[in-house]
C-alpha cells in the first residue's frame, strides 16, 4: 500500500513499517532532517511524479510503500481497556463509508482517549490510504476492529455491562444531560441516514447535540468527536 501524508509515513516510519521513503524536491530542510532521523532511506522525486503515484495531491510532498493497514479484533479493545484498568469506551459506526470521515473519527477517537473503533464488515469505507492520511497517524495506535454483525455486538456488549448510546438529531435526551461514566459504546450513524433501525433499537438510549443554528445537522466526523469528549470528561479508571 502507498501511504502519503506526513503525520501517516513518519509514525510508520517510526514503527518500522517502511524503511524507504519519497520526498518532493523542494520540501523544507527541517522537514527532511525529521525524516532522516528515522533512519529511512530518501529518494528524492518531483512532485508530479507523487501525484500521478498517489492519484492525489494531497500527499504533502512524502510517500512510502507499506504493508496493507491491518484489522485488529473487537477483543483487542476489550483487552486494551482492562490492560489500561480503565472503563471500556467505545466507538461503533453505522454505515460510514466516506474515507475522510472515517479517518477523522479514528483520530478523534485516538487523542480522546477510546480504546478502539468498530466498523461492520459490509457498511464501512475500508482501511485505506486516504483513511490513513486523514486520521494523521492514529490508526498505527487504536485497534480498528470489524464485526459481521453490529446489532449483535451491541447484544454481546451489552451483556458485560457495556451502556450503549447512540446519536440522533431528533434524539430527547441531552448529550449535556447524559451519565456517561462507566464502560461505554457510541454508536455514530451515516450522514443522511443516521443509525439504522434495528442499531436505534439495540441501544441503551439516544442522545443529541444540542445545536443553535439554522442547519440542524452535524458532519458525522464532527459529532464523533463532540461525542467522544462530552464522553471523556470526568471519566476516572473503575
Amino acid at each position: 500500500m502507498l501511504l502519503y501524508g506526513r503525520n501517516p509515513v513518519l509514525e510508520a516510519l517510526r514503527e518500522g513499517r517502511a524503511d524507504e521513503v519519497l520526498l518532493a524536491r523542494g520540501v523544507e530542510p527541517a522537514f527532511t532532517r525529521e525524516v532522516e532521523a528515522t533512519g529511512a532511506r530518501v529518494r528524492w522525486s518531483s512532485r508530479i511524479e507523487l501525484d500521478q503515484m498517489v492519484g492525489t495531491t494531497q500527499h504533502q510532498g512524502i510517500v512510502a510503500e507499506v504493508a496493507d493497514l491491518a484489522w485488529a479484533s473487537v477483543d483487542d479493545i476489550l483487552d486494551r481497556a482492562e490492560s489500561r484498568g480503565e472503563p471500556l469506551l467505545v466507538v461503533l459506526l453505522d454505515g460510514i463509508t466516506d474515507p475522510r470521515n472515517f479517518g477523522a473519527i479514528i483520530r478523534s477517537a485516538e487523542v480522546l482517549g477510546a480504546h478502539g473503533v468498530v466498523v461492520e464488515e459490509r457498511r464501512s469505507a475500508p482501511l485505506s490510504p486516504v483513511v490513513a492520511k486523514t486520521a494523521a497517524g492514529a490508526t498505527s495506535h487504536l485497534p480498528v476492529a470489524q464485526t459481521k454483525n453490529l446489532p449483535r455486538l451491541i447484544d454481546q456488549l451489552k451483556e458485560e455491562n457495556v451502556w450503549v448510546y447512540g446519536a440522533a438529531g431528533e434524539a430527547a435526551q441531552d448529550l449535556g444531560r447524559t451519565d456517561f461514566s462507566g464502560k461505554l459504546a457510541l454508536v455514530i450513524g451515516a450522514e443522511g441516514e443516521g443509525l439504522r433501525r434495528l442499531v436505534r433499537e439495540k441501544c441503551d438510549a439516544l442522545v443529541r447535540i444540542p445545536t443553535r443554528g439554522q442547519v440542524q445537522s452535524l458532519n458525522a466526523s464532527v459529532a464523533a468527536g463532540i461525542l467522544l469528549y462530552e464522553a471523556t470528561r470526568g471519566r476516572t479508571p473503575q
